[in-house]
Protein backbone atom coordinates (compact mmCIF):
# COMPACT_ATOMS: atom_id res chain seq x y z
CA UNK A 1 0.00 0.00 0.00
CA UNK A 2 1.28 3.69 -1.07
CA UNK A 3 0.64 6.46 -0.15
CA UNK A 4 -0.14 9.44 -2.37
CA UNK A 5 2.45 11.77 -4.06
CA UNK A 6 1.80 15.27 -1.82
CA UNK A 7 1.79 18.33 -4.49
CA UNK A 8 0.23 21.68 -4.63
CA UNK A 9 0.78 21.55 -8.30
CA UNK A 10 -1.90 19.30 -10.24
CA UNK A 11 -1.85 19.39 -13.96
CA UNK A 12 -5.76 19.85 -14.06
CA UNK A 13 -7.75 23.40 -12.34
CA UNK A 14 -9.23 21.59 -9.79
CA UNK A 15 -11.53 22.25 -6.68
CA UNK A 16 -8.21 23.85 -4.74
CA UNK A 17 -7.62 26.54 -7.69
CA UNK A 18 -11.87 27.35 -7.74
CA UNK A 19 -11.53 27.71 -4.34
CA UNK A 20 -8.82 30.33 -4.07
CA UNK A 21 -10.04 32.13 -6.88
CA UNK A 22 -13.93 32.44 -4.51
CA UNK A 23 -11.27 33.37 -1.60
CA UNK A 24 -9.28 36.85 -4.06
CA UNK A 25 -12.14 37.75 -5.50
CA UNK A 26 -14.52 38.17 -2.18
CA UNK A 27 -10.96 40.12 -1.47
CA UNK A 28 -11.80 42.48 -4.01
CA UNK A 29 -15.27 42.42 -3.00
CA UNK A 30 -14.60 43.83 0.46
CA UNK A 31 -11.50 45.96 -0.21
CA UNK A 32 -11.87 47.12 -4.28
CA UNK A 33 -12.99 50.05 -5.60
CA UNK A 34 -15.59 49.84 -8.47
CA UNK A 35 -14.30 50.66 -11.92
CA UNK A 36 -16.87 51.21 -14.72
CA UNK A 37 -15.70 49.88 -17.65
CA UNK A 38 -16.01 51.38 -21.78
CA UNK A 39 -15.82 47.68 -23.29
CA UNK A 40 -13.77 48.31 -26.91
CA UNK A 41 -15.42 46.80 -30.00
CA UNK A 42 -13.00 47.34 -32.91
CA UNK A 43 -12.76 50.27 -35.57
CA UNK A 44 -15.96 51.59 -37.56
CA UNK A 45 -14.10 51.01 -41.01
CA UNK A 46 -14.31 47.57 -42.20
CA UNK A 47 -11.98 47.03 -44.40
CA UNK A 48 -12.94 45.80 -47.47
CA UNK A 49 -10.19 43.28 -48.20
CA UNK A 50 -11.80 41.39 -45.42
CA UNK A 51 -15.28 41.43 -44.74
CA UNK A 52 -14.91 38.26 -42.85
CA UNK A 53 -13.47 40.27 -39.80
CA UNK A 54 -16.50 42.68 -39.30
CA UNK A 55 -19.01 41.73 -36.28
CA UNK A 56 -22.54 43.01 -37.58
CA UNK A 57 -24.03 43.13 -33.86
CA UNK A 58 -21.21 45.99 -33.45
CA UNK A 59 -20.89 47.73 -37.19
CA UNK A 60 -16.89 46.91 -36.34
CA UNK A 61 -14.22 45.29 -37.38
CA UNK A 62 -12.97 42.83 -34.65
CA UNK A 63 -11.29 44.31 -31.89
CA UNK A 64 -8.00 42.36 -32.76
CA UNK A 65 -7.56 43.89 -36.03
CA UNK A 66 -5.24 47.21 -36.86
CA UNK A 67 -6.55 49.67 -38.42
CA UNK A 68 -3.63 51.43 -39.64
CA UNK A 69 -0.38 48.95 -39.91
CA UNK A 70 1.66 51.85 -40.50
CA UNK A 71 1.53 53.87 -37.85
CA UNK A 72 0.07 50.96 -35.84
CA UNK A 73 -3.19 52.99 -34.78
CA UNK A 74 -6.76 51.84 -34.13
CA UNK A 75 -7.99 56.10 -34.06
CA UNK A 76 -11.84 55.42 -35.21
CA UNK A 77 -12.66 53.30 -32.12
CA UNK A 78 -16.37 52.27 -31.30
CA UNK A 79 -16.97 51.13 -27.41
CA UNK A 80 -20.04 48.99 -26.43
CA UNK A 81 -22.75 51.79 -25.17
CA UNK A 82 -23.27 49.56 -22.38
CA UNK A 83 -21.17 50.10 -18.99
CA UNK A 84 -19.82 47.32 -17.12
CA UNK A 85 -18.85 47.20 -13.77
CA UNK A 86 -16.30 45.55 -11.78
CA UNK A 87 -14.04 45.79 -8.39
CA UNK A 88 -10.39 46.77 -8.81
CA UNK A 89 -7.42 47.61 -6.40
CA UNK A 90 -4.22 50.00 -6.92
CA UNK A 91 -2.22 51.82 -4.78
CA UNK A 92 -3.12 55.62 -4.88
CA UNK A 93 -0.33 57.81 -5.36
CA UNK A 94 0.59 61.66 -5.06
CA UNK A 95 1.13 62.81 -8.78
CA UNK A 96 3.73 65.32 -8.55
CA UNK A 97 5.77 67.48 -11.06
CA UNK A 98 9.85 66.54 -11.09
CA UNK A 99 12.19 69.80 -11.93
CA UNK A 100 15.01 67.69 -11.33
CA UNK A 101 15.97 68.08 -15.51
CA UNK A 102 15.32 70.67 -18.10
CA UNK A 103 11.71 71.53 -17.96
CA UNK A 104 8.60 70.74 -16.42
CA UNK A 105 7.32 66.69 -16.24
CA UNK A 106 4.48 65.00 -14.70
CA UNK A 107 5.69 61.57 -12.42
CA UNK A 108 3.70 58.93 -11.40
CA UNK A 109 0.66 59.34 -13.89
CA UNK A 110 0.54 56.35 -14.34
CA UNK A 111 -1.90 53.77 -12.58
CA UNK A 112 -0.88 49.51 -12.44
CA UNK A 113 -4.14 48.62 -11.23
CA UNK A 114 -4.89 44.54 -10.47
CA UNK A 115 -8.50 43.13 -11.10
CA UNK A 116 -9.46 39.12 -10.99
CA UNK A 117 -8.99 36.96 -14.21
CA UNK A 118 -12.32 35.06 -14.00
CA UNK A 119 -14.39 37.70 -13.06
CA UNK A 120 -13.64 40.30 -15.45
CA UNK A 121 -13.60 37.29 -18.31
CA UNK A 122 -17.13 36.40 -17.16
CA UNK A 123 -18.32 40.48 -16.71
CA UNK A 124 -16.95 41.63 -20.24
CA UNK A 125 -17.31 38.12 -22.41
CA UNK A 126 -13.58 38.28 -23.12
CA UNK A 127 -10.40 39.14 -21.46
CA UNK A 128 -9.59 43.00 -20.99
CA UNK A 129 -7.19 44.56 -23.55
CA UNK A 130 -5.64 47.46 -24.44
CA UNK A 131 -8.58 49.71 -25.85
CA UNK A 132 -10.92 49.39 -23.08
CA UNK A 133 -11.47 52.68 -21.21
CA UNK A 134 -11.80 52.73 -17.28
CA UNK A 135 -14.01 55.15 -15.72
CA UNK A 136 -12.68 55.70 -11.50
CA UNK A 137 -16.07 56.99 -9.87
CA UNK A 138 -14.63 57.27 -6.40
CA UNK A 139 -12.09 60.11 -8.57
CA UNK A 140 -15.10 62.15 -8.83
CA UNK A 141 -14.02 66.08 -8.65
CA UNK A 142 -17.00 67.81 -6.75
CA UNK A 143 -15.17 71.30 -5.87
CA UNK A 144 -13.43 71.74 -9.50
CA UNK A 145 -12.59 75.22 -10.44
CA UNK A 146 -15.69 75.90 -13.29
CA UNK A 147 -19.14 77.04 -13.25
CA UNK A 148 -20.49 73.44 -14.44
CA UNK A 149 -22.85 72.21 -11.56
CA UNK A 150 -21.57 68.58 -12.36
CA UNK A 151 -18.33 66.65 -11.07
CA UNK A 152 -15.62 65.98 -12.89
CA UNK A 153 -14.81 62.43 -13.84
CA UNK A 154 -12.01 60.29 -14.48
CA UNK A 155 -11.11 58.38 -17.35
CA UNK A 156 -8.02 56.36 -17.99
CA UNK A 157 -6.96 53.93 -21.13
CA UNK A 158 -5.91 50.43 -20.61
CA UNK A 159 -2.35 50.53 -21.93
CA UNK A 160 -0.62 46.79 -21.14
CA UNK A 161 -2.18 43.86 -19.96
CA UNK A 162 0.03 41.36 -17.74
CA UNK A 163 -0.39 38.12 -15.44
CA UNK A 164 0.52 40.11 -11.61
CA UNK A 165 3.10 38.68 -10.18
CA UNK A 166 1.28 38.31 -7.15
CA UNK A 167 -1.52 36.55 -8.18
CA UNK A 168 -0.15 33.15 -8.29
CA UNK A 169 -1.68 31.09 -5.54
CA UNK A 170 0.30 27.84 -4.13
CA UNK A 171 -1.12 25.96 -6.96
CA UNK A 172 0.76 27.78 -9.38
CA UNK A 173 -2.11 29.66 -11.15
CA UNK A 174 -2.81 32.81 -11.76
CA UNK A 175 -5.65 35.21 -10.15
CA UNK A 176 -5.22 38.06 -11.28
CA UNK A 177 -4.07 40.74 -14.55
CA UNK A 178 -1.81 43.61 -13.72
CA UNK A 179 -3.42 46.36 -15.73
CA UNK A 180 -1.12 49.76 -16.66
CA UNK A 181 -3.45 52.57 -17.30
CA UNK A 182 -3.17 56.17 -19.06
CA UNK A 183 -5.78 59.02 -18.69
CA UNK A 184 -7.63 59.61 -22.19
CA UNK A 185 -6.90 63.00 -23.93
CA UNK A 186 -9.74 64.85 -25.95
CA UNK A 187 -8.25 62.92 -29.48
CA UNK A 188 -10.02 61.37 -32.16
CA UNK A 189 -9.51 57.56 -30.60
CA UNK A 190 -12.10 58.38 -27.12
CA UNK A 191 -14.88 60.76 -29.40
CA UNK A 192 -17.98 58.18 -28.70
CA UNK A 193 -17.10 58.49 -24.74
CA UNK A 194 -16.25 62.32 -24.63
CA UNK A 195 -19.78 62.99 -26.66
CA UNK A 196 -21.37 60.95 -24.00
CA UNK A 197 -23.75 63.38 -21.82
CA UNK A 198 -22.69 64.34 -18.22
CA UNK A 199 -25.47 63.32 -16.77
CA UNK A 200 -29.23 61.74 -18.15
CA UNK A 201 -30.99 64.79 -17.85
CA UNK A 202 -28.12 67.21 -18.97
CA UNK A 203 -27.40 68.14 -22.79
CA UNK A 204 -23.67 69.37 -21.70
CA UNK A 205 -21.11 66.26 -23.13
CA UNK A 206 -17.99 64.65 -21.25
CA UNK A 207 -15.88 66.84 -23.91
CA UNK A 208 -17.22 70.32 -22.41
CA UNK A 209 -16.53 69.47 -18.77
CA UNK A 210 -12.81 67.82 -19.49
CA UNK A 211 -11.56 68.69 -22.43
CA UNK A 212 -8.37 71.50 -22.41
CA UNK A 213 -9.07 71.85 -26.11
CA UNK A 214 -10.61 75.52 -26.34
CA UNK A 215 -8.55 76.92 -23.54
CA UNK A 216 -5.58 75.42 -25.34
CA UNK A 217 -6.39 77.42 -28.37
CA UNK A 218 -7.45 80.50 -26.40
CA UNK A 219 -3.48 80.20 -25.20
CA UNK A 220 -2.25 79.57 -28.73
CA UNK A 221 -4.32 82.75 -30.23
CA UNK A 222 -2.98 84.85 -27.68
CA UNK A 223 0.63 83.90 -28.85
CA UNK A 224 0.11 84.47 -32.24
CA UNK A 225 -1.14 87.73 -31.53
CA UNK A 226 1.42 89.33 -29.48
CA UNK A 227 3.66 87.45 -32.27
CA UNK A 228 1.96 89.29 -34.82
CA UNK A 229 2.15 92.01 -33.27
CA UNK A 230 6.07 91.80 -32.57
CA UNK A 231 7.41 90.99 -35.43
CA UNK A 232 4.51 91.11 -38.54
CA UNK A 233 6.61 90.07 -41.04
CA UNK A 234 9.97 88.90 -42.12
CA UNK A 235 12.89 90.47 -41.96
CA UNK A 236 13.83 93.43 -40.44
CA UNK A 237 12.45 96.93 -40.73
CA UNK A 238 14.52 99.80 -40.41
CA UNK A 239 12.63 102.62 -42.45
CA UNK A 240 11.72 104.02 -39.15
CA UNK A 241 15.26 104.37 -38.10
CA UNK A 242 16.93 106.14 -40.65
CA UNK A 243 16.71 107.36 -44.73
CA UNK A 244 18.54 107.20 -47.47
CA UNK A 245 20.63 109.85 -47.97
CA UNK A 246 21.59 111.05 -52.19
CA UNK A 247 22.86 113.32 -53.82
CA UNK A 248 21.85 115.51 -56.68
CA UNK A 249 21.83 113.18 -59.61
CA UNK A 250 19.90 110.86 -57.11
CA UNK A 251 22.68 108.38 -56.20
CA UNK A 252 23.32 107.50 -52.37
CA UNK A 253 25.37 109.55 -50.78
CA UNK A 254 26.80 110.40 -47.03
CA UNK A 255 25.62 113.38 -45.61
CA UNK A 256 26.09 114.70 -41.88
CA UNK A 257 25.46 117.44 -39.67
CA UNK A 258 27.25 121.09 -39.42
CA UNK A 259 29.95 120.46 -36.89
CA UNK A 260 28.78 123.68 -35.09
CA UNK A 261 25.05 121.75 -34.32
CA UNK A 262 25.27 118.14 -33.96
CA UNK A 263 21.34 117.75 -34.79
CA UNK A 264 20.46 114.98 -37.10
CA UNK A 265 17.64 116.76 -38.19
CA UNK A 266 19.04 118.92 -39.52
CA UNK A 267 19.53 116.55 -42.31
CA UNK A 268 16.81 116.93 -44.89
CA UNK A 269 15.92 114.95 -47.78
CA UNK A 270 13.01 116.00 -49.87
CA UNK A 271 11.84 112.91 -50.95
CA UNK A 272 8.90 114.94 -53.13
CA UNK A 273 11.81 115.69 -55.58
CA UNK A 274 12.50 112.86 -58.58
CA UNK A 275 16.34 114.02 -57.82
CA UNK A 276 15.83 112.30 -55.04
CA UNK A 277 14.79 109.01 -54.93
CA UNK A 278 17.38 106.36 -54.92
CA UNK A 279 17.63 103.44 -57.30
CA UNK A 280 17.92 101.00 -54.52
CA UNK A 281 17.47 100.36 -50.67
CA UNK A 282 20.81 100.63 -49.72
CA UNK A 283 20.74 98.68 -47.03
CA UNK A 284 22.33 95.40 -46.78
CA UNK A 285 21.65 92.30 -44.94
CA UNK A 286 18.56 89.89 -44.51
CA UNK A 287 15.73 91.53 -45.89
CA UNK A 288 16.61 95.21 -44.27
CA UNK A 289 14.67 97.29 -45.25
CA UNK A 290 14.27 96.09 -48.40
CA UNK A 291 11.76 93.43 -50.02
CA UNK A 292 8.37 95.49 -48.44
CA UNK A 293 6.78 96.61 -51.43
CA UNK A 294 7.41 100.17 -50.49
CA UNK A 295 9.50 102.76 -52.46
CA UNK A 296 13.21 103.68 -50.92
CA UNK A 297 12.91 106.77 -48.83
CA UNK A 298 9.69 106.91 -48.75
CA UNK A 299 8.54 108.30 -51.78
CA UNK A 300 5.15 108.48 -53.22
CA UNK A 301 4.27 104.84 -55.80
CA UNK A 302 1.36 103.61 -57.56
CA UNK A 303 0.03 100.36 -57.80
CA UNK A 304 -2.29 98.09 -60.26
CA UNK A 305 -2.03 95.30 -62.57
CA UNK A 306 -0.70 97.53 -66.02
CA UNK A 307 1.83 100.60 -66.15
CA UNK A 308 0.16 103.72 -66.20
CA UNK A 309 0.57 105.56 -69.35
CA UNK A 310 1.20 109.43 -67.95
CA UNK A 311 4.49 108.76 -65.97
CA UNK A 312 7.31 111.15 -65.70
CA UNK A 313 10.93 110.19 -64.61
CA UNK A 314 11.76 108.67 -61.47
CA UNK A 315 8.10 107.59 -60.76
CA UNK A 316 7.66 104.23 -58.75
CA UNK A 317 4.71 101.60 -59.16
CA UNK A 318 4.07 98.40 -57.43
CA UNK A 319 2.47 95.69 -60.02
CA UNK A 320 0.05 93.45 -57.92
CA UNK A 321 -0.14 90.96 -60.26
CA UNK A 322 3.53 89.92 -60.20
CA UNK A 323 3.71 86.96 -57.00
CA UNK A 324 5.41 88.84 -55.35
CA UNK A 325 4.20 92.12 -56.00
CA UNK A 326 6.95 93.36 -57.61
CA UNK A 327 8.19 97.27 -57.48
CA UNK A 328 9.42 99.00 -60.91
CA UNK A 329 10.88 102.51 -61.44
CA UNK A 330 10.68 104.18 -64.65
CA UNK A 331 14.16 105.84 -65.41
CA UNK A 332 12.59 107.78 -68.55
CA UNK A 333 12.84 105.13 -71.29
CA UNK A 334 11.41 102.07 -69.33
CA UNK A 335 10.07 100.52 -66.00
CA UNK A 336 13.59 99.16 -64.24
CA UNK A 337 12.72 96.63 -61.22
CA UNK A 338 13.32 98.11 -58.08
CA UNK A 339 12.51 94.69 -55.69
CA UNK A 340 10.56 91.95 -54.54
CA UNK A 341 7.51 92.14 -52.26
CA UNK A 342 9.58 89.59 -49.83
CA UNK A 343 8.67 90.50 -46.48
CA UNK A 344 5.94 87.98 -45.35
CA UNK A 345 3.65 87.19 -42.30
CA UNK A 346 5.23 84.86 -40.31
CA UNK A 347 2.01 83.31 -39.43
CA UNK A 348 -0.54 81.22 -41.87
CA UNK A 349 -3.57 83.58 -40.37
CA UNK A 350 -2.94 86.48 -42.94
CA UNK A 351 -2.83 85.64 -46.65
CA UNK A 352 0.32 85.17 -48.24
CA UNK A 353 1.19 87.05 -51.48
CA UNK A 354 4.18 84.55 -52.98
CA UNK A 355 3.27 81.74 -55.28
CA UNK A 356 4.12 79.16 -52.52
CA UNK A 357 0.15 79.39 -51.58
CA UNK A 358 -1.34 79.75 -54.82
CA UNK A 359 0.96 77.47 -56.95
CA UNK A 360 2.81 74.73 -54.89
CA UNK A 361 -0.58 74.18 -53.10
CA UNK A 362 -2.80 74.90 -55.69
CA UNK A 363 -6.20 73.07 -54.88
CA UNK A 364 -8.47 75.09 -57.30
CA UNK A 365 -10.08 73.27 -60.32
CA UNK A 366 -10.56 74.27 -64.22
CA UNK A 367 -12.93 73.08 -66.86
CA UNK A 368 -10.64 71.90 -69.83
CA UNK A 369 -11.92 70.13 -72.58
CA UNK A 370 -15.41 69.81 -70.79
CA UNK A 371 -13.47 67.80 -68.17
CA UNK A 372 -13.21 69.20 -64.67
CA UNK A 373 -9.27 68.55 -63.53
CA UNK A 374 -7.14 70.35 -60.67
CA UNK A 375 -5.26 73.25 -61.86
CA UNK A 376 -2.04 71.75 -61.16
CA UNK A 377 -2.77 69.52 -63.82
CA UNK A 378 -4.02 72.35 -65.96
CA UNK A 379 -0.59 72.87 -67.47
CA UNK A 380 0.23 69.47 -68.90
CA UNK A 381 -3.89 68.98 -69.61
CA UNK A 382 -3.13 72.30 -71.98
CA UNK A 383 -0.29 70.70 -73.68
CA UNK A 384 -1.69 67.34 -74.12
CA UNK A 385 -2.45 66.78 -77.68
CA UNK A 386 -6.45 67.43 -78.76
CA UNK A 387 -8.41 63.99 -79.51
CA UNK A 388 -9.19 63.87 -83.15
CA UNK A 389 -12.49 64.57 -84.22
CA UNK A 390 -14.78 64.49 -86.98
CA UNK A 391 -13.98 68.00 -88.01
CA UNK A 392 -10.57 67.56 -88.68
Amino acid sequence: MYMPRLSLYKPERGNDYYFLDKQIQEMFTIGGTDINIHKYLGTDTPSADDRSAVQPEYDAVKETNIQDLLFLENRDRKYDPDVYTMRGIYNVQDIDFDLSQFGLFLSNDTLFMTIPINSSVKTLGRKIMSGDVIELPHLKDEYALNDYDVSLKRFYVVEDVNRAAEGFSQTWYPHLYRLKLKQIYDGQEYAEILDLPVSEDSDTTLRDVLSTYEKEMQINSAVVAQAEADAPKSGFDTSHYYSIATDDNGNIALQTADETDLDASNININADEIADRPDRAGYSGYLVNYGDGNAPNGSPFGFGIQFPRDNADGDYFLRTDFFPNRMFKFDGLRWIKIEDNLRMDLSNTLERRTYKSSFINNTATSNIDGEQVEERQSLSKALRPKKPTADN
